[in-house]
């Protein structure tokens, strides 16, 4: 039996993808050549971001449609909401599972170079001024994805800790309501300003954050090992690890993407497990 590619849709998860996607009637009158099928195309979006590779050299042999076709598929989908859905959905499949650990959160950054410049782009203090952007990403005790943001290279991270923690969707999955603040939060010494421990501690989320100046070897790293973890995962998708495209709302639905991803394969490993 031949090795499922990892772009090529399970049927399990197909069925959490399709009900989301928006439904096109194909015209009465005039119809034209038929619609590529979903799947298809989303195989070839799945693709381009494992491989990295550009739009206009996705391989037709595969299938998949052309370049141009799946890079509209994922426009469109994302302005649906689409893949910000797929990942709620999927957190609360977590949340049911018990897989979710709330009684921490993690947050960390990551800078890539943008090759094309674009929205949220800025000049690199890590890459010689070069046009970047860096990833902003919040998880649970765990290491899962709760939300992950684009800003320019610039952007000083501490600034962005707050709405991270606003990104966070309210996850249900349980009974009661749904579940959007962990119990406290690590960061490193980017992240040290007590104007934004405050801020925090107003939202019920108790800071564990490193202070400047204070000698290395606090011991957070035992908690905050897993966010690095979760941005080497984020970044083993070649097409996040350099941003190509110019649209800023094309590289965050990538990166969407590759969190319900993750999401995915924790969910599936739990089943395993039990």
């Amino acid at each position: 039996m031949a090795r499922r590619r990892p772009w090529e849709v399970e049927d399990e998860l197909w069925e959490l993808i399709e009900p989301l996607l928006p439904k096109v009637e194909r015209r009465f009158r005039y119809p034209g050549r038929r619609r590529l099928d979903d799947r298809k195309a989303l195989c070839g979006i799945l693709f381009v971001l494992y491989t990295g590779i550009q739009w206009e050299f996705l391989p037709q042999e595969l299938g998949y449609g052309s370049g141009m076709t799946c890079w509209r598929r994922l426009r469109d989908w994302n302005a649906a909401g689409v893949w910000s859905r797929l990942h709620e959905l999927l957190l609360a499949r977590l949340q049911a599972a018990g897989a979710l650990d709330w009684s921490r959160a993690v947050v960390d950054s990551s800078s890539i170079r943008a090759v094309k410049g674009g929205p949220k782009t800025g000049p690199s203090p890590v890459d010689r001024a070069r046009a970047g952007s860096k990833h902003h990403v919040i998880t649970d005790g765990g290491g899962v994805p709760l939300a992950v943001t684009l800003t320019g290279a610039n952007r000083n991270d501490v600034t962005q800790l707050m709405p991270l923690v606003h990104a966070v969707p309210p996850v249900r999955g349980r009974v009661g309501r749904p579940r959007r603040r962990p119990g406290r939060l690590f960061a490193d010494r980017a992240y040290d300003h007590d104007k934004y421990r405050r801020q925090l501690r107003a939202q019920g989320i108790r800071p564990v954050i490193a202070r400047r100046g204070v000698e290395h070897g606090s011991g957070l790293g035992v908690h905050r090992w897993v966010v690095e973890q979760t941005l080497a995962l984020l970044h083993w998708f070649r097409r996040l690890r350099v941003r190509w495209e110019i649209r800023d709302d094309i590289h965050e639905a990538f990166l969407s993407i590759a969190c319900s991803i993750i999401c995915w394969r924790r969910l599936q490993r739990h089943h395993s497990l039990r």
